[in-house]
């Protein structure tokens, strides 16, 4: 199975080749690729985009919950529809995760701090603890006591890829007779984000790994 070099994954980044966040992700990566089949150019290409744009090339591994009390409002207006109802969880990512993650995604009750606990995790970010228990069923790992075994390396690479597989994604980015590459790429980042926020750094990604990976 073809692994990403080094040089390439620092073209990647637009960084050195030995630049940390190059030595450190690179085994990772290309030990998720073997161990869920990501291995074609068209697959790999299509994985590194949205790993790269949704973890801002490896820079956040867990979800932002710190927010403002307007920015609660602007995020979830039902939820918040006072200043005096968002006040309460502005600037405090603990108490808001178990509040918007509460009684949902497999989560206890507000008080049960599964939503904190079991917050957005990962190079793809898995959250609620009915996905941090089929992925650590999947990956032989107890994240349900461990969850933050998704903001090492080698637990964020496989968890996203595990996802990316489970969703039927390496199927999707395979090349086509008579399809559409770029439009299929598309499908995933809608799977991926649940709309298309993001899309056109998605995209840049996207072409940037095709030129890498030699596909265009």
């Amino acid at each position: 199975m073809p692994a990403i070099s080094q040089n390439q994954l620092a073209s990647l980044l637009g960084t050195a080749a030995d630049n940390p966040r190059v030595t450190v992700w690179l085994d990772p990566i290309n030990a998720a690729f073997t161990e869920w089949s990501i291995g074609t150019p068209h697959r790999q290409a299509a994985f590194l985009a949205q790993i790269l744009h949704e973890s801002a090339q490896f820079k956040y591994l867990s979800e932002n919950l710190n927010y403002s009390a307007a920015r609660l409002r602007q995020v979830w207006p039902r939820r918040f529809p006072t200043d005096g109802s968002a006040l309460k969880y502005a600037s405090n990512p603990e108490k808001l995760a178990n509040n918007i993650y509460a009684d949902r995604l497999g989560n206890g009750d507000e008080a049960s701090g599964d939503g904190w606990k079991y917050r957005g995790r990962g190079l793809i970010q898995l959250t609620g603890r009915d996905n941090y228990e089929r992925c650590g069923k999947a990956l032989e790992l107890d994240l349900l006591a461990q969850p933050e075994l998704l903001q090492e390396p080698a637990g964020a690479a496989r968890s996203a890829a595990w996802y990316w597989a489970s969703t039927g994604l390496n199927e999707l980015a395979d090349l086509k007779p008579d399809g559409n590459a770029r439009e299929d790429f598309v499908k995933i980042c809608q799977r991926v984000n649940g709309g298309n926020v993001g899309l056109q750094s998605r995209l840049d990604y996207w072409d940037k790994a095709m030129q890498i990976l030699a596909l265009k």
